[in-house]
């Protein structure tokens, strides 16, 4: 994969091609960590032709600092918490309710935007392949993967196209295969390895959702 990314439309192509192996079994679906890996994760379902959803998960970042993820939640009440983050800042317990309460209302605006009335998808026995357009901590991605746990998957696929290694290593205790092409060192934040990475935006999401789920 090239550097920079020049977007994440261009990540989602190059990152399918690392997942050849997946196509065309039909015990596949995607899942996208919305909103940035929409797009990553809508390039690689129509690669490998699997079905596409959504793994709605919201980081809980840090007070004074929100780009640090102190943790994150997902949907089914999943909770993880960054215990070394919460310690280095001295985070309260206060504090961290505080966030939680305010990104479990975005989770449900998220649920009811991006969803609306379609059914959530079964993932008992299927193969799970949890997509973002890149890692930091890891937090968001580790709330994914348990929520995906509580429903008895055959196997998890972590992809994502940039990730520094401790949190690469991380997740490859908890699922069967993690693809990450780029994974540099020293790391600061997912941006700086783009050239475009402009915000998406919710419109962007339901548009690119409502044509994989018509197809």
């Amino acid at each position: 994969m090239q550097l920079p990314i020049p977007n994440r439309t261009i990540a989602g192509k190059e990152l399918a091609e690392d997942l050849q192996n997946y196509q065309g079994r039909d015990d596949l679906i995607v899942l996208a960590l919305p909103r940035g890996g929409v797009p990553v994760a809508y390039e690689i379902a129509k690669y490998l032709n699997a079905p596409l959803d959504l793994m709605l998960v919201r980081k809980l970042g840090s007070p004074g600092f929100p780009e640090l993820a102190m943790g994150a939640i997902a949907s089914g009440g999943i909770k993880v918490l960054n215990t070394q983050v919460i310690r280095a800042y001295a985070i309260s317990d206060d504090a961290i309710k505080e966030v939680e309460q305010k990104e479990r209302e975005e989770l449900k605006r998220r649920e009811k935007a991006y969803r609306g009335d379609h059914p959530h998808p079964e993932l008992s026995g299927k193969t799970v392949i949890l997509v973002d357009d890149g890692l930091a901590t890891g937090s968001t991605m580790h709330a994914a993967i348990d929520a995906v746990l509580q429903q008895n998957p055959k196997s998890i696929v972590v992809a994502v196209p940039v990730a520094p290694p401790d949190t690469v290593y991380a997740l490859r205790n908890k699922v069967d295969e993690v693809i990450c092409p780029i994974q540099p060192e020293p790391f600061s934040s997912i941006g700086q390895w783009y050239n475009d990475f402009s915000q998406v935006s919710d419109e962007e999401v339901t548009e690119q959702l409502s044509q994989a789920w018509q197809e």
